[in-house]
């Protein structure tokens, strides 16, 4: 399902792009929510606890973007709802293109 985004905080860096990522852990289901204020906000199921949610978000992104998870990873706000997340070989138009 296609999601309508207005204005996702996305910079473009060199080999990737980085998004802010606003994460609601205990959720009832793993999904991509929407848009909450400039950020991608992902809903988790599990607890913020010894870094299990920032998995299910990085798996979450994965599925949702159409590309390996191992090209995704949290650069800053490992502890934290607000997060940054570095995405390996993709530019601002193709997430646009992806939501």
């Amino acid at each position: 399902m296609p999601l309508r985004v207005l204005m996702i905080n996305i910079n473009e860096v060199k080999g990737g792009v980085i998004v802010s990522v606003k994460v609601q852990p205990n959720a009832s289901k793993d999904r991509v929510v929407g848009e909450h204020a400039d950020q991608i906000k992902i809903a988790v199921t599990v607890a913020p606890e010894k870094g299990k949610a920032n998995k299910v978000v990085i798996k979450v992104l994965s599925k949702w973007l159409g590309i390996k998870s191992s090209d995704i990873q949290i650069i800053s706000g490992e502890t934290s709802r607000d997060k940054k997340v570095f995405i390996r070989n993709i530019n601002e138009e193709d997430i646009y293109r992806i939501i």
